[in-house]
């Protein structure tokens, strides 16, 4: 499930994809209005099947976690830390299971 929220810090719009077991598998970048955060949902749906769009990094601890980058390489959404390379593995393939037909639940008040 995708949720799409304000912030109340910055008023800006963000999307985050949830496993089915509840757990935040990728949060997005701010967006100043909603109809951006609609569209990242849409590349998320779109870019997130092929494991080549995402890039693996490495925490400065160690962790890993992993960006999903759109066509012109801009970064859509970004993975919690994982402890082994296995798992931040898992996440990629989590978004690639989850993402395409997931429901999107608006909670902004916007």
């Amino acid at each position: 499930m995708f949720e799409l929220y304000q912030s109340e810090n910055n008023e800006k719009f963000y999307f985050r994809l949830k496993a089915k077991n509840g757990q935040v598998i990728l949060t997005s970048q701010g967006y100043a209005g909603k109809s951006g955060a609609k569209n990242g949902i849409e590349s998320v749906r779109k870019n997130g099947a092929d494991s080549d769009n995402f890039e693996r990094k490495e925490s400065s601890n160690g962790k890993h976690y992993f960006n999903l980058l759109a066509a012109n390489k801009q970064v859509i959404g970004t993975s919690q830390m994982y402890a082994s390379k296995d798992s931040m593995e898992n996440g990629i393939k989590s978004v690639g299971n989850n993402a395409p037909d997931a429901e999107v639940k608006d909670l902004s008040a916007a």
